[in-house]
């Protein structure tokens, strides 16, 4: 005879029932799981581990995978493109942009230590090394004690990298730019906007972006009251369009898309025209997908006039006209990279000036980056910031040029000698194995 149960001898009975399948459910789950996971073996996902990439450097800067290989999550927190390359295992990441991520997949891999870069243009000298430790093991053939060079290797280096100043590359940028006159009394200058073979250094050819196939552009020089018409032809495989930082122009010459123009497309031009007001130095680039465009190499010089000697450096015995000018333009990205007018030591340009002669050295900033450009021996006066001359001009032996800034310095030569110019940022200047990047020199004869 069967037992009436209460309701409450019920309700217990489901609720025990209840917790019971539960039970075996997650028994059941988690042993289908770790039987899975035995019987898989290598064929299991391989680990994830995130890198962040910053400007100049990866974090974690030892990343540890197992010999099974990992996925490296990378995540790019700097300014500038970066990329993670493991040159020993040939293999290396997409461009990562500022802000976005990817994903790079190692290999089942050897127990070491391995050599990690970052291939962009400098990167690599500016610091941005790090190890993959493979197995947890801290050793092997590629490690960062296999790669200290002895005192003397380390000299021998570097007296083979001063060896090669100046290397000769093909490429010049800067040079300055021919113009016609138009019947309607303007001043005409084409500039076609292309990608182009360009020799950075030595054996070094990227595909920069460019201004009639230069960088830096050639430099576009009027005087004041002149009429200027800049004729922009697009062979890019993109829209662009044509700024003049620095430069008065009417609002709708500024060639800012979509607000004072639409974007010249492939294959299209579009004309730019203002009267020259000077005097003035400044920059002709692009404003459109400029990230990109502006550090692989569009950009160039635009000025107007000649900067005034200060008459407190006339009093001082100066000329009030310089021996010559330069423009030095700086940049630190991009395919170019850390570079002085589109080139890296040893292929930058060497200066040359006697005893007594002057030089006026227009610094302007395409970089992302800061540089405190200093010369070695004389001593040099800003005379003007951003295109505005100073009456009362500042000594100094090194200027910090910030993106976007213009400096104007009068250099007088003094003494003889081969005295080095460059960024004292020095990982911008300085590897162990001699000079590199943005270093050159002013020579100075008797």
């Amino acid at each position: 005879m069967l037992a009436v149960m209460s309701k409450d001898d019920r309700s217990a009975l489901s609720w025990f029932a209840f917790v019971a399948a539960v039970a075996a459910l997650c028994v059941s789950v988690f042993g289908l799981r770790d039987s899975g996971s035995a019987q898989s073996g290598g064929s299991a996902a391989k680990p994830t581990i995130e890198v962040m990439l910053k400007d100049f450097a990866f974090e974690p800067a030892t990343i540890n995978i197992p010999t099974e290989g990992a996925v490296l999550k990378l995540m790019n927190h700097g300014a500038q493109v970066h990329n993670l390359a493991v040159p020993s295992l040939g293999i290396k990441s997409a461009d990562v942009k500022p802000g976005e991520t990817a994903e790079l997949a190692v290999p089942a891999t050897p127990a070491g230590n391995y050599k990690v870069v970052c291939p962009q243009s400098g990167h690599e000298g500016a610091g941005m090394v790090g190890a993959l430790v493979v197995g947890g093991v801290s050793g092997g053939a590629d490690t960062a004690a296999a790669h200290t060079m002895s005192n003397s290797e380390m000299d021998a280096k570097m007296l083979a990298a001063a060896q090669l100043y100046p290397a000769k590359t093909a490429g010049h940028g800067g040079d300055m730019a021919t113009y016609t006159m138009s019947k309607d009394g303007y001043k005409e200058f084409v500039v076609e906007a292309k990608i182009a073979d360009w020799e950075v250094e030595p054996g070094k050819i990227v595909k920069a972006w460019t201004y009639n196939g230069v960088v830096p552009a050639p430099e576009i020089h009027v005087n004041s009251g002149d009429k200027v018409r800049i004729i922009l032809k697009n062979s890019l495989p993109q829209t662009t369009s044509l700024h003049f930082h620095g430069i008065r122009v009417p609002n709708v010459m500024d060639g800012v898309d979509p607000y004072t123009e639409a974007p010249t497309r492939p294959g299209e031009q579009h004309i730019y025209e203002f009267v020259a007001k000077g005097p003035a130095v400044g920059i002709y680039h692009s404003h459109h997908n400029a990230q990109e465009q502006i550090p692989n190499g569009m950009f160039g010089a635009l000025t107007i006039d000649e900067m005034p000697v200060p008459q407190k450096l006339i009093d001082k015995g100066y000329p009030a006209k310089p021996t010559k000018t330069i423009n030095m333009v700086l940049n630190d990205a991009g395919v170019i990279g850390l570079s002085l007018n589109g080139k890296s030591f040893p292929a930058t340009e060497p200066y040359t000036l006697r005893v007594g002669q002057t030089m006026l050295v227009n610094y302007m900033n395409e970089g992302l980056l800061v540089h405190p450009m200093h010369l070695h021996q004389p001593m040099g006066w800003i005379i003007a910031k951003d295109g505005v001359p100073m009456d009362e001009p500042i000594p100094t032996d090194t200027v910090l040029v910030a993106p976007g800034e213009r400096y104007s310095m009068l250099y007088m030569a003094t003494d003889p000698g081969v005295w080095a110019w460059h960024c004292h940022i020095l990982t911008h200047a300085e590897t162990p194995e001699g000079m590199r990047y943005m270093v050159t020199a002013l020579i100075v004869e008797r």
